[in-house]
């Protein structure tokens, strides 16, 4: 059951999955429009929600086997439902065993280190999954859009040069395959919105009072660079999907398909990874055994002396019709 269920994964997000090596040109390979497969809401809840329950099981194992860690990568213009896919992604999971990264500017310390630093501070811990809500990718979008902020970064001339952009993905590339020789997965999702479905979500937070604190006017400022983006994101796609972290281009138009795409990814990484609940040896064996039969001792007259057990036995019965 378990290899099938992998296997449909498997199945459903390789199209979302950027070749190493590709080039990629978003407005010719991926339709942020698609949801191929599930054509209606209401026929992705349950996968969803399966999802979403397989995330919590794998989660626990991954905490209490403590010897990987998962890195999320969330990347997506304005509006492009990065805050959402977190939210019912993992809702189910512990949170105490999930840690959410945003980055805004940087500060004056951060920009006193070299551009990894400050991500690289905020790393998950093995048996944990962290999620970055905007990544170290914004040191190759934002700032490659907007060049002045490069300046601020306080570089030496020499890393101002040309090739400075081919410079940085390769640094990148082998920062990413550092973290997974060392145990840690980089996840990384590109939410693919549409121009138009941007738009629609803006004016949907001018409308609704209840979401006016979600809206920005730098947002809509934003949009006259949109074809610079897109070549950014390209670009960025091409350079930096390698084999030991892949990019994933999610279709964001539908939040809902969005979610089931984000969750498949998420769930095909743990399952790979097929973390395992610590087994004990036989010395703790044996003292759970003393200690058990000591708790068992002190149940109350009428009582069972192991309700756990005694409750999985009287399922077991009815299941079994005895």
């Amino acid at each position: 059951m378990k290899d099938e269920r992998a296997k449909r994964i498997a199945e459903f997000i390789a199209p979302l999955r950027v070749e190493p090596g590709s080039k990629v040109d978003l407005s010719r390979d991926f339709d942020p429009g698609d949801k191929t497969g599930i054509p209606k809401k209401k026929d992705g809840q349950e996968l969803l929600e399966t999802g979403v329950a397989m995330l919590a099981d794998y989660q626990r194992r991954l905490a209490a086997e403590s010897r990987n860690g998962v890195l999320l990568c969330l990347q997506a213009l304005d509006a492009g439902g990065k805050d959402g896919t977190i939210r019912h992604v993992m809702t189910g999971v512990n949170p105490q065993g999930v840690h959410v990264s945003n980055f805004k500017v940087p500060s004056d310390e951060e920009l006193d280190h070299d551009f990894l630093w400050r991500y690289a501070r905020r790393l998950p811990r093995r048996g944990e999954i962290g999620i970055f809500n905007r990544s170290h990718y914004e040191e190759v979008l934002v700032v490659r859009v907007h060049s002045e902020l490069l300046d601020r970064q306080r570089l030496p001339d020499e890393a101002k040069r040309k090739g400075k952009w081919r410079r940085r993905y390769r640094e990148i590339n082998d920062w990413e395959r550092y973290l997974h020789d060392n145990g840690f997965r980089v996840v990384k999702l590109f939410l693919n919105l549409s121009k138009e479905e941007q738009r629609t979500r803006f004016l949907k937070r001018i409308d609704v009072p209840e979401r006016n604190w979600k809206f920005s006017a730098s947002d809509v400022r934003e949009r006259a660079w949109w074809d610079d983006y897109q070549l950014a994101f390209s670009r960025m796609l091409s350079a930096t999907s390698t084999s030991w972290a892949p990019w994933y281009v999610i279709p964001a138009d539908h939040k809902w398909y969005a979610r089931i795409c984000a969750a498949a990814v998420l769930a095909h990484t743990l399952i790979d990874l097929d973390p395992q609940y610590p087994e004990v040896g036989e010395k703790a064996r044996h003292e759970l055994s003393l200690v058990k039969q000591d708790l068992e001792a002190e149940a109350p007259a009428g009582a069972p002396a192991d309700p756990y057990a005694a409750s999985v036995a009287a399922h077991r019965k009815r299941r079994h019709g005895r």
